[in-house]
């Protein structure tokens, strides 16, 4: 298509994307982010008047890429982390890579742009038991709307931060206190069972959305939000429980998935087999099991 606007390419690429998200391709949560951000990007050329693909070069899609924003809690954000620039970044490459496959532009803003550096991988905040009582403790403090403590208990079920996201009212098997969930990109469907306290607090939460409304219902996020932005609504709720409890700083990150790192370990020691880390956290490899468990199981030595 020659001279396809900004516009144009949108709504094609935008298919594709979705379309590799179904094929399993790519992970609905990063279908969802590479749109969001490439309909900022589409807002941000028109301001600076480019509307079409040809027209935009590396200088424009680096000031988006480097442009302030607004956090989860819609602050203003002067210099975005490197986390966010990565994922902008990402997002463009894609958007005007798949263009040019479709014939729609022969541009390539971000050929020459160099990579953004990767903040250091999380070894994770190592929680023990008396920080999950203190998270249980103060997730509770949110009683009666009982969210907070809902989503806490479904991580500690062994739901990563997405399948939480995604949990209904009807994935919950209280009286056998299980939870169901279909799994996601990288996870198994399974069933994976709840504490005693899980079960108390999302008996707590299913009746109060019954009450409000007849279900099924998602039980700790909004059913009109975007699976991304379902996602994200779980990592900023258990920010708050973990700021609450005093285990989030400005010196020590805390999220859901150091939650995951602790019911792996726990399986581990429960059970004493990866098999049965990896099957509670809907894991297909061995490898991503030991290393949520802390275990560098091929040499036999607990990993620092």
């Amino acid at each position: 298509m020659a001279r396809a606007t900004i516009k144009e390419a949108l709504l094609e690429v935008s298919r594709l994307w979705l379309h590799e998200a179904a094929a399993g391709e790519l992970s609905i949560e990063t279908a969802d982010l590479y749109i969001q951000v490439s309909e900022r990007f589409h807002r941000y050329a028109e301001a600076h008047g480019i509307s079409r693909m040809d027209d935009v070069a590396g200088d424009l899609a680096e000031a988006f890429i480097a442009a302030p924003g607004r956090d989860r809690r819609n602050n203003i954000t002067l210099v975005p982390a490197n986390r966010t620039r990565s994922q902008r970044r990402s997002a463009i490459a894609s958007f005007f890579a798949h263009a040019r496959a479709q014939g729609m532009t022969k541009a390539a803003p971000l050929l020459d742009s160099p990579p953004i550096k990767r903040d250091p991988r999380s070894q994770g905040a190592g929680l023990a038991q008396r920080d999950i009582e203190n998270l249980q403790f103060h997730a509770e403090r949110g009683m009666p709307a009982t969210r907070h403590a809902a989503l806490l208990a479904l991580l500690l079920a062994g739901l990563n931060s997405a399948e939480t996201a995604a949990a209904t009212t009807a994935d919950l098997v209280l009286p056998a206190a299980e939870v169901r969930t279909d799994g996601g990109t990288r996870t198994h469907a399974r069933t994976c069972p709840l504490t005693e306290w899980g079960v108390y607090v999302l008996r707590l939460r299913a009746a109060r959305l019954e009450r409000a409304r007849h279900g099924p219902h998602r039980l700790v996020t909004s059913a009109k939000s975007s699976r991304y932005g379902a996602q994200a609504s779980v990592g900023a709720g258990f920010n708050d429980i973990a700021r609450a409890a005093g285990l989030a700083t400005r010196k020590r990150k805390v999220e859901p998935r150091d939650i995951t790192r602790y019911v792996a370990r726990q399986t581990l020691h429960e059970t004493g087999q990866l098999s049965e880390v990896a099957r509670r956290l809907g894991l297909s490899s061995l490898d991503a099991a030991a290393g949520l468990a802390g275990l560098a199981w091929q040499n036999g030595d607990t990993a620092p």
